[in-house]
């Protein structure tokens, strides 16, 4: 900017040339208050009758500026853009030419608004064209893994087994105190519910049969996959999306390591390693939930409720669901994994990414569980 400190007003004086062009000749301190020249002294020499093709300024007598003279200009070029008038901007001080590069270059803001709604058929295109190139981005992820998988197998996936170490206590270990509580209260609520009907035909003793079958083969899986799907898939959504952002992930391809097998595998082995773990943990706290509220409001014994709950349970309602939280694991890390390696670069995208992982592990959860269950029926197991 020129020195400031001028109080010089700002003046405007416009002369037309013989072929044509409009002299803008500004002079003194060009600066935002009630002094400024409006816009409309120029704008006026456009719609006299008198033929003007071009504009060029003269600012050799600016003494200072600032953003008023920007506002000027802005509003003097869109006249003459509505005009088919040309502007010449190489009497404007260089400050200001760069200034109106950079307001000419800004992205247009967001319309979408006021945008005129799509037509049925072009927004259900629209929709089936997302949804094949989510379908398609979906099952590349997966193939990639699966590759990822089959390197490990024959000993040549590249990672650092200090890193699968940190994530199987991430998932681990540090998950056992939220695992307890939920699969405890959900042990609770079971025996609770299933006391109140079964109170009334005397057969309160079959509550262990309820809560022990309820958790082995149902709800200790899904409750599990739930809160690692709240827990560790948004944490690994997260954790990929802010390398991504960083561009931490090209950086990796560039120096030619597979992010697939140095980020991804580790999460997924993890994570594969711990469900079937934690699940019997919440299989167990969950029949212990079942046990306060049977000796403690039933007035049935320990022993009693103990010898009935091995009656009811065998391995292979253990072993049903472990292989549902084997699936549920799987899915929870191949949501949370693909959403952060496909997350946007920035910010909000890594907000996004987190809560995608969580509702498409959740929803996949509730199908993969129907289905095995419908497949357990079928099978007469």
């Amino acid at each position: 900017m020129a020195v400031e400190g001028s109080i010089d007003p700002p003046v405007v004086r416009c002369t037309r040339t013989d072929d044509g062009t409009l002299l803008v000749d500004l002079s003194g301190a060009w600066a935002l208050g009630p002094d400024l020249p409006a816009p409309d002294e120029v704008v006026r020499h456009f719609d006299s009758g008198r033929n003007i093709n071009a504009i060029c300024f003269d600012t050799a007598t600016v003494t200072s500026w600032d953003t008023g003279i920007l506002t000027f200009l802005a509003t003097v070029f869109e006249e003459s853009t509505r005009r088919n008038i040309r502007v010449n901007r190489e009497g404007l001080p260089e400050g200001v030419q760069r200034l109106l590069h950079l307001a000419a270059a800004a992205p247009p803001k967001d319309r979408a608004r006021t945008a005129q709604p799509l037509p049925v058929l072009e927004r259900i295109g629209t929709a089936a064209v997302a949804v094949a190139g989510a379908t398609g981005n979906a099952l590349g992820f997966i193939g990639k893994s699966f590759l990822a998988f089959a390197d490990l197998l024959r000993g040549k996936a590249r990672y650092r087994k200090p890193d699968l170490f940190l994530f199987i206590q991430e998932c681990g270990a540090q998950a056992l105190p939220i695992v307890t509580l939920i699969s405890l209260l959900v042990g609770l609520i079971l025996a609770f519910v299933g006391a109140v009907q079964l109170q009334m035909f005397g057969a309160q003793i079959y509550v262990a049969n309820l809560v022990g079958l309820g958790m082995a083969r149902e709800m200790g899986a899904m409750m599990t996959g739930i809160i690692m799907a709240g827990r560790t898939g948004a944490a690994f959504a997260a954790q990929l999306g802010t390398m991504q952002v960083n561009e931490e992930i090209d950086a990796f391809q560039t120096l030619g390591v597979d992010p697939m097998q140095f980020l991804v595998l580790p999460r997924m082995l993890a994570l594969l390693l711990m469900m079937p773990l934690l699940c019997l943990y919440a299989d167990f706290m969950g029949i212990l939930g079942g046990t306060i509220v049977a000796t403690g409001l039933l007035d049935i014994s320990f022993a009693q409720y103990f010898e009935q709950t091995c009656t009811a349970l065998h391995l292979r309602d253990f072993s049903l669901g472990l292989i549902k939280s084997v699936v549920f694991g799987l899915i929870v890390a191949l949501c949370g994994c693909m959403q952060g390696m496909n997350c946007g670069r920035n910010a909000s995208a890594v907000g996004q990414a987190a809560t995608s992982a969580v509702v498409q592990s959740i929803v996949w959860i509730v199908v993969f569980d129907a289905a095995l269950t419908i497949l357990y029926s079928i099978l007469g197991i």
